[in-house]
């Protein structure tokens, strides 16, 4: 039998930049990224898509745009700005994708050009999906405006649109050619925002940097409270972690292991169960509170390193529980999430839990019983505001 073989890498490289007032004409930080990943000659077209809760907020953001661009020789700013509800609906509403599609047709817009994102992470999957399948890949920047976006998901290589229900069920592998994040941005987030993107800091501190867990912990009431310094250390710090992971580990996740879906596998289900009205940060906190208050009934984690984050969750004014993420027997409608985790994840099931503050470590099945004993344990918090974890 006769076979030829051939094997061969891609590189990939991105940098992840923070600034103020980007579209500011005497910021030239964007002007600067497009000349160092512009690579070939000819100009180049940039059509933005902007998440309408950022619009809203920002009524000068598309004036701005537009005489940043006014100047710029090697880059054609397409006239149209795209704008697209903002939140999970952008991910669950087909027409979304096909707008941004659309809009790549009639413009023309190439394999060489760029698509822009600007809003919260679910706006940043979106666009980052139909530039990943148009033309086979169109280069994509991020320009995250949340706390969630800017220190977790616009960081990443994944992007994704949930299908039949089932979160990120569609998606690609496609780094972005830049991520540009701007604190100014976050000023106007509303309290909700605010708070549910910082359970992603905690979930990554968590598995892989107990000293910024120990950070989290010292700083919670001033980032609570929306100092500016501290949320600015902790997205810098937790995107960091978050890129060092992406190239040290399984960045296209070929393999079952994902250490930074800690929490992630109730989360998930339970975003489905609500139809999407919990946030996805607001569930991965629910998970965290799950998974280790497990770990510590297993014996895999000391009970007082449950109770610390259990309680910095509470500090941070993260939720911990829901009705539906209460499990009261072995048929319960979040234990399905273990199964479309290991669908989602192929081979078998894998799931990150703690032994340590700062220290992960994977086990390929869970107890049932005891998930429905740490479920029962932060419903009796929630229900009581007593936190009782005993051995």
């Amino acid at each position: 039998m006769k076979f030829f073989q051939q094997t061969f890498s891609v590189q990939f490289q991105y940098k992840v930049h923070f600034t103020q007032q980007l579209f500011s004409r005497t910021n030239i930080l964007f002007s600067d990224v497009l000349k160092e990943i512009n690579r070939t000659d000819g100009i180049k077209k940039i059509l933005f898509v902007i998440d309408s809760n950022v619009a809203l907020h920002f009524p000068q953001l598309q004036e701005d745009i537009d005489l940043y661009f006014k100047d710029h020789e090697s880059v054609q700013l397409i006239a149209e700005k795209i704008i697209i509800t903002g939140g999970e609906v952008a991910k669950n509403d087909t027409r979304f994708f096909d707008q941004i599609v659309d809009a790549v047709n009639r413009h023309g817009i190439d394999r060489h050009s760029y698509i822009a994102a600007i809003g919260g992470g679910s706006i940043l999957d979106l666009v980052g999906y139909a530039a990943a399948v148009s033309h086979r890949g169109i280069k994509h920047i991020r320009i995250p405006t949340t706390v969630l976006s800017q220190n977790d998901s616009g960081v990443g290589v994944k992007n994704g649109v949930n299908y039949q229900g089932k979160k990120n069920f569609l998606g690609t592998f496609s780094p972005p050619v830049a991520v540009l994040n701007d604190s100014g941005f976050l000023m106007t987030l509303s309290k909700r925002d605010w708070l549910s993107g910082m359970s992603e800091a905690v979930k990554v501190a968590l598995i892989k940097d107990r000293t910024f867990f120990d950070w989290i912990e010292a700083h919670a009431d001033a980032l609570v409270n929306r100092d500016m310094k501290a949320m600015e250390y902790l997205i810098q710090h937790c995107a960091k972690l978050h890129l060092e992971h992406i190239a040290s580990g399984d960045p296209f996740e070929f393999g079952s292991s994902r250490p930074l879906d800690f929490g992630h596998w109730s989360a998930h289900k339970v975003e489905q169960l609500s139809d999407f009205s919990i946030f996805h940060g607001e569930a991965v906190s629910m998970g965290i509170a799950l998974d280790s208050v497990y770990a510590a009934l297993s014996g895999f984690l000391p009970m007082a390193d449950a109770e610390r984050i259990v309680k910095l969750l509470i500090q941070l004014q993260l939720p911990i529980s829901h009705p539906f993420m209460h499990i009261e027997n072995a048929d319960s409608s979040l234990l399905l999430g273990l199964t479309e985790f290991q669908e989602h994840l192929g081979g078998q099931l894998t799931i990150m839990l703690l032994e340590d503050l700062g220290k992960g470590m994977e086990v390929h099945e869970l107890d049932s019983s005891q998930l429905m004993k740490a479920s029962s344990i932060l419903k009796d918090f929630h229900n009581t505001q007593t936190l009782v974890l005993e051995d």
